[in-house]
């Protein structure tokens, strides 16, 4: 594995992004932080620590899956994938260093998310540890989900539509905002094929907002196995 060029392309890509583009950031927390406010005034504040938590979830998931873009964008436009077949870089290289990339640019979100948890008085050393375990495999699995889709997808202007439309559909209809306990056990395996579901009711579980569901961890783990190696499978390092 070629960490220089995992570390290099989530500068470029994940910080750069920022400086480069700071209006991106407050578009990817308008839907996280208007769902805050509206379960904010219709529960009157009593779901509100669910949505702070699910903010995490909802934000880190929704980068990664919008990113299916970027990804078919350096395919099929840039041609970046067949710069890469003659040299050192592996298309494990190049997964890792765009999905860190990805996380690199949920910073600012995690940071004003980790101010409203600060607030409301919702974090513990384990619990902050545990989420930050949740929402690294949360960024792995859902952008393997993102190269899945943009090594599948033929051209170009397909993309954006398929990737905005399974951000919405994976991050609001899972338990992300609201108790999984509201769910019967069939919604929430059906829904469980979006990585933001186990990641929320584990991370409910974690800051004892709902009773903690063990076989989520493994599903998790699991999950993102298959994503990320059906990913590299698919993933074209030569465009044909």
């Amino acid at each position: 594995m070629n960490l220089r060029f995992v570390g290099l392309l989530a500068w470029y890509y994940g910080f750069r992004t920022i400086i480069r583009g700071p209006s991106y950031i407050i578009a990817s927390l308008s839907a996280p932080l208007t769902l805050l406010f509206i379960i904010y005034i219709i529960s009157a504040g009593t779901l509100v620590k669910y949505a702070i938590i699910g903010g995490f979830i909802g934000l880190v998931a929704s980068v990664a899956l919008s990113s299916s873009g970027d990804a078919a964008f350096f395919r099929l436009q840039l041609r970046i994938q067949d710069l890469f077949v003659a040299s050192s870089i592996t298309p494990v290289d190049y997964i890792l260093g765009l999905t860190m990339s990805y996380l690199v640019f949920s910073f600012p979100g995690i940071i004003l998310y980790v101010a409203l948890g600060t607030y409301y008085h919702l974090f513990t050393l384990i619990s902050a540890l545990a989420l930050a375990l949740i929402l690294i495999t949360l960024v792995m699995s859902t952008s393997a989900i993102s190269f899945i889709i943009a090594s599948s997808i033929g051209h170009i202007r397909n993309v954006w539509g398929i990737a905005g439309i399974l951000s919405v559909v994976m991050t609001v209809l899972p338990p992300t905002f609201y108790p999984y306990t509201y769910l019967p056990q069939v919604a929430i395996y059906a829904l469980a094929i979006s990585p933001a579901t186990p990641a929320a009711i584990l991370a409910q579980g974690v800051f004892h907002l709902a009773p903690f569901h063990m076989g989520m961890a493994y599903f998790m783990v699991a999950q993102t196995v298959f994503y990320y190696a059906l990913a590299r499978y698919l993933t074209r390092w030569r465009q044909r």
